[in-house]
């Protein structure tokens, strides 16, 4: 039998082969290798499959810097807002499609018809400081809000509710009146007793732990670094390992803030952020296209999300009594006069954030209520007619500027405050004698001087007189009698105290936020607007000048946005109780059987009921027209495509981008399927 060669002898192989029969086994020794490196490789990648890994560094930048990082304040500022997602916690929070759901709840009951609501919190809550989250806490939280001495903005949306401590781990809310949509109240951040309760009322906007704040959320306030002038340059924060949910992939998400717009768009250039929002750059997805470089030059490549939001852009015209949007039909003529298409195709070419035509003040579409009976299709014909029934008519002169109609006008005569109708003779006195003396005076300087000697007020053979001469001149078919007969008055009112015709043009002001697609859609609708008559004045203003122009509703028309919730109440926005600051009836609309509806769909707990009459109001608050209802853009969100994971969809304001932040990746691994 023969004996299989050793190893020593195997390594003589190459010593007793031919030339060619070394490169033959060379070659076959290679094509093993090869081929087991590659069914290794095959089965490995076929048996594996990508999954995120924890690590890395997310930084966005933003235009701006954080204030309030703090539940009580924070909510007013953009930036504030979103790092407060970040940092802390609420009862209840948002899913990836904006609606609502359990957070620091582990269970909730809602019990009297609405008026009660009972929490139960996880047990595994703790502050990014190590000690427990408690009922302690929340209570603490709303108490603070509601405390007048706090001045927290969020005051209004706890007022007459009392929040009481059940045990450790559940509290109670009880309301004064059902109210469907306070849940969503209850997404409000909660924060720490033990850091906040000795600070005075006066002292917590003064506190260091707004800027570097403790919470209970998916990240842990790390750093700042700040100018020497003090404006704050970055923010670091790191992950929650302790979250109570799961954990972040992304360890570290670092803000690098910036005092203006173009140094933002030098750091994305540079490389240095992953991601950036369209609203920090007028949100202009063409122009940003055009300022970011992308592709192999640079080392990021971007990619954009959008994300729908329950807001829209509209003109609230103003409808109290003194102005000119009191008649009905003139708001219905702007509204019929506006191409929405037209508009929404504009704004699209020009910023690229994708308007979506809205008709209606409850955004049926994005809350899936059925669309309104009626709405305004763009009808030039229809809007000059019913500026026809307001009074306001062509008046045949020339156009402004080409491409417009001549401005109309509206003739109204104003009765004079007195006018003759007594009968004066000699003897008579009083107001009426003095205003018959003025009038002849007026009338002919001989009169005058006849007048001359005589006693205001008093008809003597003087003003006889100048009566009778007033007579011969103006009535010479009749025989002079020196008294004011009916005929003698007629003539006198008609002389000097005739009715007065004034002309009103159809003039007004749009007011709107000095934001660059805002002016632009202001002048279109300026465009529109004088198409069919109009004189219209833009006044473009900052949002800090607007506050007090909102505030004291000393606007014609106001192009501006609002923002609904995930549980909409637009009792704010259309009752009439709310005309008047802090209310957001931009309008100061006025409709009995509205309120009642606003009323009712917000007390009810049957939300199929809600639902019923939010269409029924829709449709009142259409014909009504206080405003027009224009578009809904969405929210663009520019991102590195080294970061994975993120899912666009709906989402109930930008900062809540975030709300699934912590399924957010960059690093990557291979796990076994």
């Amino acid at each position: 039998m023969k004996k299989f060669p050793s190893f020593s002898q195997w390594k003589q192989i190459f010593k007793v082969l031919k030339r060619g029969e070394k490169i033959s086994l060379l070659v076959f020794f290679s094509l093993a290798l090869v081929s087991f490196l590659w069914l290794t490789g095959s089965f490995y990648f076929n048996n594996t499959k990508i999954a995120p890994a924890a690590g890395g560094t997310y930084t966005e930048g933003m235009v701006g810097q954080p204030r309030f990082i703090n539940p009580v304040y924070g909510e007013t500022n953009d930036i504030d807002r979103t790092l407060l997602g970040l940092i802390f916690s609420g009862l209840m929070t948002y899913d990836g499609e904006g609606k609502l759901t359990k957070d620091l709840a582990q269970d909730y009951k809602i019990l009297s018809n609405g008026k009660v609501y009972e929490f139960a919190l996880k047990n595994d809550v703790f502050w990014h400081d190590g000690k427990p989250l408690t009922a302690d806490d929340i209570v603490f939280t709303i108490t603070t809000i509601q405390n007048p001495a706090h001045k927290s903005p969020l005051r209004a949306n706890w007022i007459d509710v009392q929040a009481e401590k059940l045990s450790e781990k559940s509290v109670r809310f009880t309301l004064k009146a059902p109210y469907n949509s306070f849940l969503e109240n209850l997404t409000v951040k909660i924060i720490p007793k033990h850091i906040w309760e000795g600070i005075l009322p006066e002292n917590f906007p003064l506190s260091l732990y707004n800027l570097q704040p403790v919470g209970s959320g998916p990240f842990t306030f790390l750093n700042l670094n700040q100018t020497d002038a003090g404006f704050i340059k970055t923010m670091r924060l790191e992950s929650n390992r302790r979250y109570y949910q799961t954990a972040s992939f992304i360890a570290t998400m670092e803000f690098e803030f910036f005092e203006k717009k173009e140094d933002l768009v030098k750091a994305v250039n540079a490389g240095r952020l992953s991601a950036f929002s369209l609203a920090a750059l007028d949100n202009n997805q063409v122009q940003v296209k055009q300022q970011i470089r992308q592709g192999w030059l640079n080392a990021t490549e971007f990619a954009t999300y959008s994300f729908s939001l329950p807001r829209y852009f509209a003109v609230f015209f103003n409808t109290q009594k003194t102005s000119l949007f009191a008649d009905k039909n003139m708001r219905k003529a702007f509204s019929y006069a506006t191409d929405k298409q037209d508009l929404t195709a504009k704004i699209q070419a020009g910023a690229g954030n994708n308007p979506v035509i809205i008709d209606s003040p409850i955004l049926p579409n994005f809350f899936e209520y059925q669309k309104p009976a009626n709405t305004y299709a763009f009808d030039m014909d229809l809007a000059k007619n019913l500026l026809d029934k307001t009074g306001f008519k062509e008046n045949g002169s020339t156009p402004l500027t080409a491409g417009t109609q001549a401005v109309r006008e509206k003739s109204t005569t104003k009765k004079p405050a007195f006018q003759f109708t007594a009968y004066l003779k000699v003897g008579s006195k009083g107001t009426a004698v003095t205003q018959l003396q003025a009038c002849l005076a007026k009338l002919d300087e001989n009169f005058k001087n006849i007048l001359a000697p005589e006693t205001g007020g008093t008809y003597s053979a003087i003003t006889e007189q100048a009566v009778t001469e007033f007579q011969k001149k103006y009535l010479p078919n009749l025989k002079p009698t020196g008294e004011t007969g009916e005929s003698t008055r007629k003539k006198l009112n008609e002389l000097c105290a005739a009715p007065s015709t004034n002309s009103q043009p159809l003039a007004f002001t749009l007011t709107t936020v000095n934001q660059p697609q805002l002016v632009e859609v202001a002048n279109q609708l300026k465009h529109y607007w004088e198409s069919v008559g109009a004189t219209v004045t833009i006044h473009a203003v900052s949002l800090t000048d607007l506050k007090p122009i909102i505030k004291n509703r000393s606007y014609d028309a106001l192009l501006y946005g609002e923002a609904l919730g995930s549980q909409p109440d637009f009792y704010p926005f259309w009752h009439s109780s709310q005309r008047l600051d802090p209310g957001l009836n931009l309008s100061s609309y006025e409709n009995k059987t509205v309120d009642q509806l606003l009323k009712e769909s917000r007390e009810t707990m049957d939300l199929l009921l809600k639902e019923q009459k939010l269409e029924k109001l829709q449709n009142i608050i259409i014909d009504d027209a206080p405003a027009l209802f224009l578009y809904n853009p969405d929210y663009l969100y520019w991102v590195s495509d080294r970061v994975q994971g993120i899912a666009g969809g709906k989402i109930i304001d930008p900062a809540k981008r975030f709300i699934d932040a912590t399924h957010w990746y960059i690093k990557t691994k291979r796990v076994w399927k």
